[in-house]
C-alpha cells in the first residue's frame, strides 16, 4: 500500500513515504513526522490513511536521520532547517497535487507534536494549496517563530492533550482565541485525562487507544467534509 519516494522540492531533491489506497485514488493528505523522524509509525499513519481512502504522503524532513532516543530527537528538532522544512513541505504539496492517484484540488495537512506545529506554519505558507488542518498535540517549538496568521484560510481541528507538558491546555485555548479573534474557522479539543504523544501507538507509557480512536475518527470525518 505504500513505497518510499523521491520528490522535487525547490531545486533539490526529497524523500517520503506515499501511500495510496487500494481503490487507486483519493483526496491528498499530508502527514508530517513528529521530532523523531520518519519513524514506522509515521508511515503507519500514512497506510491508514489510504484505507480511509486518502492518498498519503509524508515527506522525510530529516534526511534520512531518525531516532528513538528523546536527547537525540530534541537536537535533530532544534538543528531542522526551517526554510529547508518549509519547502520541503511546499515541494510534497506540489508532488501530492500532481499526482494522477488525487482527486483533490487542496490538501489536508496532519501532524503530531513538532510536526503539528508545522502543519499549522505550512498553512499559512500555502493557502493556496491546505486546505484542512490537524494538528495532534501541536508545537513549534521554535521561539523566533511566529506564523503569520493573517494568512491561514484552511479549516482547523486540532486535538491536544490536558496533561501536555509541552503545550498545555492554558496555551492551546490562547491560540485558539486568538485565531477565532481574526476570523478563523477554528476549534482545538483539549482531552482530559491524556498526555502529549496520546496518538502514537508505539509508545505505551502514554498511548490512550480510546482517545486516539476518538480522534482518528473526527479526523477522518473532517478530512472528508472539507479535502475537495
Amino acid at each position: 500500500m505504500g513505497e518510499l519516494i523521491d520528490f522535487p522540492s525547490n531545486g533539490h531533491t526529497c524523500s517520503g513515504y506515499l501511500a495510496v489506497p487500494a481503490s487507486g485514488s483519493g483526496p491528498g493528505v499530508i502527514v508530517i513526522q513528529e521530532w523523531w523522524g520518519l519513524v514506522p509509525h509515521i508511515t503507519d499513519v500514512c497506510g491508514r490513511f489510504a484505507a480511509e481512502g486518502f492518498v498519503a504522503l509524508a515527506p522525510d524532513l530529516y534526511h534520512g536521520r531518525q531516532t528513538t532516543e528523546p536527547d537525540e530527537a530534541g537536537k535533530l528538532m532544534m538543528a531542522l532547517n526551517l526554510e529547508q522544512a518549509g519547502r520541503d513541505l511546499s515541494g510534497a504539496i506540489d508532488h501530492l497535487r500532481s499526482l494522477e492517484a488525487v482527486t483533490s484540488d487542496g490538501v489536508g495537512v496532519i501532524g503530531f507534536c513538532m510536526g503539528g506545529g508545522l502543519a499549522m506554519l505550512v498553512g499559512t505558507m500555502r493557502p493556496d494549496a491546505v486546505v484542512a488542518i490537524a494538528p495532534f498535540y501541536g508545537v513549534i517549538p521554535w521561539e523566533a517563530v511566529e506564523p503569520d496568521w493573517s494568512k491561514l484560510t484552511a479549516k482547523v481541528r486540532g486535538h491536544f492533550a490536558a496533561e501536555d507538558g509541552f503545550f498545555p491546555p492554558d496555551k492551546v485555548k490562547a491560540l485558539e482565541e486568538q485565531l477565532i479573534e481574526l476570523g478563523k474557522d477554528v476549534e482545538l479539543v483539549v482531552h482530559p485525562g491524556v498526555d502529549h504523544a496520546f496518538f502514537n501507538d508505539t509508545r505505551p507509557e502514554v498511548y490512550h487507544p480510546e482517545t486516539a480512536a476518538e480522534a482518528w475518527r473526527a479526523t477522518i470525518s473532517f478530512f472528508r467534509e472539507t479535502i475537495r
